[in-house]
């Protein structure tokens, strides 16, 4: 009986072992708008289920149906696409898709109606100045729409009624002479900002804008009134921030969407998530 017993205790912990083994694993960005980003897109596609009330700043513990028991995995954003060998999928954020040279390899993404709109963001103080107005004419012109139409890094403008860059309400002539300052991340918000600041020039308003590579401090600059202007993040991102930190930016205009995509790790095979 005690052998019986013992062997019956060992192919119990085989088929947990290989249960554990086979269970789909998904690696998530760990922060809180992203993760439940991440979750959404799953949801969108019929994987899981959330709880109504989590909203977009989901975490694993608000799934309430996962019927194929999937095992995730929350990781530090930048850091999902170092980790894809090790999970059978990976949801990353578009930029750093693109920084690991992997954008055009998802097997699924989000698409323009999502919410996740990069925004440019003033105090909320500054959100009706004419130099507010004519920011925001200059990256929601339909050169910056002629820019997205051809830009292949997957970037998509969320445009619907494009200017010519130019706000009829503002007084371009008492600008003249001014500057803007934004602060913003790279690609494709500089780039945004090159066709700005040429629309702006026209009318001899000098926008100028630094660079930076991190989530924190275009928003304590802005704060702090050492720039007029960011333009980096998602309007989620923007709004949690505010909610965290006591700030008050507010959005002036939503220019495109950095498609957030579900990527392979040991597993390019959809079906396995139900996904046809």
């Amino acid at each position: 009986m005690k052998k019986f017993a013992a062997l019956l205790c060992v192919v119990a912990l085989l088929v947990c072992g290989l249960g554990s083994a086979l269970a789909l694993t998904i690696a998530l960005p760990n922060d809180a708008t992203n993760e439940g980003r991440a979750l959404l897109l799953l949801q969108a596609n019929g994987v899981i289920t959330l709880n109504e009330e989590a909203g977009i700043t989901a975490t694993k513990a608000d799934i309430i149906e996962n019927p194929l028991g999937i095992e995730f995995q929350e990781v530090e954003a930048a850091m999902v696409p170092n980790v894809l060998l090790d999970v059978d999928f990976g949801i990353i954020n578009g930029n750093y898709a693109l920084a690991a040279g992997i954008l055009d390899k998802a097997l699924l993404f989000e698409n323009s109606e999502s919410p996740y709109v990069n925004v440019v963001s003033v105090k909320a103080e500054n959100a009706d100045t004419p130099e507010a107005k004519a920011l925001a004419a200059a990256v929601l012109s339909q050169q910056v729409v002629d820019f997205f139409s051809t830009y292949t890094n997957g970037a998509i403008a969320t445009i619907d009624n494009p200017t010519d860059g130019y706000d009829p309400d503002v007084d371009y002539e008492a600008l003249k002479g001014s500057t803007i300052k934004v602060v913003c991340t790279l690609d494709p918000h500089s780039y945004v900002l090159d066709i700005a600041k040429e629309i702006l020039a026209a009318k001899d308003i000098t926008l100028e804008y630094t660079v930076v590579d991190d989530y924190i401090t275009p928003n304590t600059i802005v704060d702090a009134g050492d720039a007029f202007a960011n333009f980096f993040a998602h309007a989620p991102y923007q709004e949690n921030f505010n909610e965290e930190n006591g700030t008050n930016l507010t959005t002036i205009a939503g220019v495109h969407v950095e498609p957030m995509g579900l990527y392979a790790g040991k597993s390019a095979d959809l079906s396995l998530l139900g996904i046809q």
